[in-house]
């Protein structure tokens, strides 16, 4: 099988990395997936498989049905791009000002695209399903939520899913692969400080909301290396601060916008209440209010321990041992493929696309980013047989 697997994907590679530049080209952020949505489902379609589109907005899902009944597995890719103006000069450059695939979801989807070619080139063999889920808003961390409500994980229901994240810190040619927890949960934070205005020569007869929201900001920044045990892992960043009109006017509002990232899901409940304790105890002091918000957004990626044994076993015969490594520690990152890895056993790994020659090797959401062209054929050779070995069974 490996054989055909392999002459399938050299046959389809230089199409994919045409598809992979186009994607590339035409980037749309989260929510707005429109046209890539329609450029994804044609290509399915002529591939023979059962197609929807707007799932969960612009996702789309292609189900391939084998000729022999079994399980089904899914193979998941983000489709969003981000706001950011690519700097690299190639063939293919975003064509949408201020946007770009700085991530690499056009590789991924890519990969899975890929797969679906080579799959359904082996359908009659197939035991099982396979179902290739092209998912929107991965970015603004709402989109596998909305797939999930919508029923993208039944009809046929799936048993085990896969997904995949281009690292340029790692060699194309190689993946990685980490038992357990591989991300952290990224939840958002609002606080809006509310106090009184007035004239900056008579501070004393206002409510400074700047100085205040200082010392909160100043505040919560203690709370992890005060109030959360030093030995779990937890990050508070404020990466936004709006407020005051005018240098002389003292501001009655100010508003914070920021994101916590944690490990366990202790620690998320509990920095969420101790950050509102922190904030009321400031603000009450200094005779300000405040309205807080803590918005969960996608829980700490874990990974299933048979599926993480499939994956490698799948990928040291398919790619070579010395090519495939453990991932040791956890990333303060967040990914909503957790959200479907709350509904099934499954697997997310890394595949390496950094390769200095060809320029690829600056880091994730940088305007410089790309992705080694070479990496898609590996993506795609772990997918297929690993989503082949699931369904014949050999799940360890």
């Amino acid at each position: 099988m490996i054989n055909q697997v392999n002459t399938e994907i050299k046959n389809v590679t230089k199409r994919l990395i045409n598809i992979k530049r186009t994607l590339h080209a035409n980037p749309e952020l989260s929510n707005l997936e429109e046209e890539t949505m329609a450029f994804i489902a044609g290509i399915l379609e002529t591939l023979g498989l059962d197609v929807t589109m707007n799932f969960g907005g612009f996702g789309v899902v292609g189900t391939l049905r084998g000729k022999k009944p079994g399980k089904t597995i899914a193979i998941r890719a983000d489709m969003d791009a981000l706001p950011i103006t690519e700097t690299k000069d190639t063939a293919y450059k975003s064509k949408n000002h201020g946007i770009m695939h700085a991530c690499g979801h056009d590789a991924h989807m890519t990969v899975v695209i890929g797969a679906a070619m080579v799959l359904s080139k082996i359908a009659d063999k197939l035991k099982g399903n396979v179902k290739f889920i092209f998912q929107p808003c991965e970015e603004a961390v709402c989109g596998a939520n909305r797939m999930i409500s919508e029923g993208v994980m039944k009809k046929p229901d799936i048993d085990a899913i896969m997904g995949l994240h281009v690292l340029p810190s790692m060699k194309t040619g190689t993946i990685g692969i980490k038992y357990g927890t591989m991300m952290a949960a990224a939840d958002k934070l609002d606080i809006i400080i509310k106090g009184k205005s007035g004239h900056a020569a008579q501070p004393h007869k206002t409510v400074d909301t700047i100085l205040v929201a200082a010392m909160v900001i100043n505040a919560i920044h203690q709370i992890v290396s005060r109030r959360i045990d030093p030995l779990t892992p937890a990050i508070i960043s404020i990466g936004m601060i709006n407020g005051g009109t005018a240098p002389n006017i003292i501001a009655d509002r100010v508003a914070l916008k920021g994101t916590v990232r944690s490990l366990t899901e202790d620690v998320r409940d509990s920095i969420s209440k101790t950050i509102e304790t922190v904030v009321n105890g400031v603000t009450q002091a200094m005779g300000a209010g405040y309205e807080y918000s803590f918005e969960k957004g996608s829980p700490p990626l874990k990974n299933d321990d048979k599926m993480v044994d499939l994956l490698k076993i799948t990928a040291e015969k398919a790619l070579g041992k010395k090519n495939v490594s453990i991932i040791d520690e956890p990333t303060m990152g967040g990914e909503d493929f957790s959200m479907f890895l709350k509904e099934a056993p499954g697997v997310f790994f890394r595949l390496g696309s950094g390769n200095e020659k060809k320029d690829t090797h600056h880091p994730l959401h940088n305007n410089m980013f790309d992705v080694d062209e070479d990496a898609i054929a590996v993506g795609v050779k772990v997918m297929v047989m690993s989503a082949l070995n699931f369904l014949e069974g050999k799940q360890s």
